[in-house]
């Protein structure tokens, strides 16, 4: 009994097994028919899609597989001929501290290499993107002196490779790279920069590779709309010369020259004329009076203070160079004006000690005259000679009886003189000093000389 249970159940499983098949054939045979109601031939094989089969369709195609690309075209023979463009998209800034710039740009390379020929009837070319360059031969291009760079990589590699039929390579990507520029500030802000970008090969020397500009400078195209906030983009322009190393030998370099202008309206406006209000401001302590200390100390070092600010900020934001930038002798100059306005304080403030040490020493040898009157005399003197006699004699409250006393004053030295036989200029005449006239001088000497330097000034470096 168990035996016929058994071969039951094993039977059962065959005959399953069988209409599964029966059903599967019957299914591959519908479709084998509906494809050829759409022009496929009728076959009893399964169908491939060769859509699906990249080796069939690239790889193939061009042979990639039968050629050694990793040696350039026609190895051992003539340097291979390396066009180039280049479409600059923008330039992103300008650094003054570390003396470069980023720049990105279309570099687009040519050449010919015959082993990726392939047969077409309608002479179209075929593109592809980064994944079969490298299986291929390239140009090794690089930037010199070059801090950094890198190919764009969103959302993939920008990277675009077109073969035509004759065996013509395009070959280009977007790349943003930033490079030194040797900057010469002894202008500065009045200057002008030239920055170059360099290319060229780094393995194969002009024996091998001859790189050039396809078209000259045509080779060179920029946007329209690239502009950047402190410089005025004057020019672009392409060369190209031999580079020569002593260990390796010559190589084709190709130069993209740039020449900015810079905008002197904002430091015109942070630095050149805060400046000039700073030495103005200065020249205002010579109309205050001498004796008002506080006031006019406090305003020359107050001005001295705010222009060494300023020069600070202004060389916060440059290189550390070794020579006079145009700028520094502006400033400089600058402070020193401010600087002497409170020297010329000093000198005023020293001689005015210095005549009032002299005129307390000549009271105390003068008898005091009070009162007295000298009939005959007072009308030989003007009002003029009366304010001149200084401030000697007694002090007296009313300006009236003040100026009678510096006239006793004065006529008590004459007679001095008379008695001693001195005639001509007194004692008293050879120490009088009038300090009021070394601010009178100043407010001519110093807005004159501050406006020769800025004629001069403004003269050489525009």
């Amino acid at each position: 009994m168990p035996y016929i249970t058994f071969l039951f159940l094993l039977f059962c499983l065959i005959l399953i097994g069988e209409c599964r098949k029966h059903k599967s054939r019957k299914r591959r045979w519908s479709g084998a028919v509906e494809s050829y109601k759409h022009g496929a031939p009728l076959t009893g094989k399964r169908m491939v899609d060769n859509t699906k089969s990249r080796k069939l369709k690239t790889d193939n195609l061009l042979r990639v597989d039968d050629h050694d690309f990793t040696m350039r075209p026609a190895f051992a023979g003539p340097a291979v001929p390396v066009g180039v463009d280049v479409q600059v998209e923008s330039l992103d800034s300008i650094s003054e501290v570390d003396m470069d710039f980023t720049m990105t740009l279309y570099l687009r390379h040519y050449w010919k290499d015959e082993r990726l020929s392939f047969p077409s009837t309608t002479n179209k070319s075929m593109t592809f993107d980064g994944r079969l360059v490298k299986k291929i031969w390239v140009p090794d291009v690089f930037f010199v002196h070059s801090k950094r760079s890198f190919i764009h990589d969103t959302t993939t590699e920008n990277i675009m490779l077109r073969v035509f039929p004759d065996g013509h390579v395009l070959y280009s990507l977007r790349v943003t790279v930033t490079a030194a520029c040797n900057m010469d500030f002894s202008r500065f802000p009045l200057d002008s920069q030239t920055c170059t970008l360099e290319l060229e090969s780094y393995a194969y020397t002009d024996e091998d590779l001859m790189l050039y500009w396809k078209s000259g400078d045509e080779s060179l195209s920029t946007d329209d709309r690239i502009s950047l906030s402190q410089f005025l983009i004057q020019k672009f322009h392409t060369t190209s010369r031999l580079a020569f190393y002593s260990s390796t030998g010559w190589y084709n370099r190709l130069y993209i020259n740039f020449t900015l202008r810079r905008h002197i309206f904002f430091f015109l406006l942070q630095t050149y004329f805060p400046a000039t209000l700073m030495v103005m401001l200065s020249w205002v302590s010579f109309w205050i009076d001498r004796r008002a200390v506080p006031a006019r100390v406090s305003l020359g070092i107050t001005t001295v203070l705010t222009m060494s600010t300023i020069i600070t900020g202004v060389n916060a934001s440059m290189p550390r160079v070794s020579y006079i930038k145009a700028v520094d002798i502006y400033l400089w100059v600058s402070f020193v004006f401010v600087f002497l306005s409170v020297i010329e304080y000093a000198a005023v403030n020293y001689l005015s000690t210095v005549q009032e040490r002299k005129e307390k020493k000549l009271r105390e040898r003068l008898p005091c005259t009070c009162g007295m009157t000298h009939p005959g005399v007072m009308g030989s003197y003007s009002e003029e000679d009366v304010n001149n006699t200084g401030n000697y004699g007694c002090m007296l409250e009313e300006n009236g009886a003040m100026k009678q006393q510096r006239m006793m004053v004065h006529l008590d030295i004459e007679e001095n003189n008379q008695i001693t036989g001195h005639v001509g200029s007194s004692a008293y005449s050879s120490m009088w000093v009038d300090t009021h006239a070394i601010d009178k001088y100043s407010r001519v000497i110093f807005p004159g000389s501050y406006t020769l330097f800025n004629i001069i000034y403004w003269s050489c470096y525009l």
